[in-house]
């Protein structure tokens, strides 16, 4: 990785008791593959908890510190080395999001304690989550908002993470990159997929199906989220 090169990482996080094993190994990864780099968790106080906000506040941290680029990690999300060394330099300059795996593997509960006990990542049972797009986003500040940031009415369990893919494709014009590998989501007790923030998070995913390709439509919408929230 280039030496000048100034990077945040960014975990978004709240504690709970089913997820603090999986936070810890996650710091660890960090600190093992980017060593020296500062790591921050970051939880905006939403309810329910907002991933979206989180990263969004995470890349305002990384534009405080004069970080040039950001790594927002999922708590329970481990990445390989190569491909998250190539992701930083290349979202350093590419005007694209990076997606440092090109495989998404759920650890579930057998293969997270397989890795507990020391078998190495590649090796743990798992299940491949096609077209996975969340987990690991490395990212310049600027990319960051060029192409909306998250909605931060996302609450609780929600696509934001599609959301955002939709508007990184029809404001930026491309897909992230990927880059070839692969990353480790560690098992935890999962989100409710019910209730009130679920229901209005699918109407609110509704939405940005229907405006894709239309970059009004989309820039609409990154215009209502900021006026009701009060956001940027």
């Amino acid at each position: 990785m280039t030496t000048d090169l100034r990077v945040l990482v960014v975990i978004p996080w709240r504690p709970q008791p089913s997820r603090v094993l999986a936070h810890r190994l996650t710091v660890a990864r960090y600190r093992e593959l980017l060593p020296g780099v500062e790591i921050v968790d970051v939880d905006t106080g939403h309810e329910p908890f907002c991933l979206a906000a989180c990263r969004n506040r995470g890349v305002r941290l990384a534009e405080e510190s004069g970080a040039d680029v950001v790594v927002l990690g999922d708590a329970d999300t481990l990445p390989e080395r190569e491909p998250l060394l190539a992701a930083v330099e290349g979202a350093a300059v590419s005007g694209r999001v990076h997606l440092p795996y090109t495989e998404y593997r759920s650890l579930r509960a057998d293969g997270t304690a397989q890795y507990r006990r020391g078998a190495p990542l590649d090796r743990c049972n798992h299940l491949v989550v096609p077209a996975a797009t969340s987990g690991v986003y490395v990212t310049s500040l600027e990319t960051w908002w060029a192409c909306g940031g998250q909605d931060e009415r996302f609450l609780g369990w929600a696509p934001e993470d599609v959301a955002w893919l939709i508007s990184h494709r029809t404001l930026l014009g491309a897909e992230p990159v990927r880059h070839e590998g692969r990353v480790y989501a560690l098992h935890h007790q999962s989100a409710a997929k019910t209730g009130p923030a679920y229901e209005q998070a699918v109407a609110l995913y509704q939405r940005y199906m229907d405006a894709a390709g239309d970059g009004a439509a989309i820039r609409a919408l990154i215009s209502e989220r900021a006026a009701s929230l009060g956001v940027g």
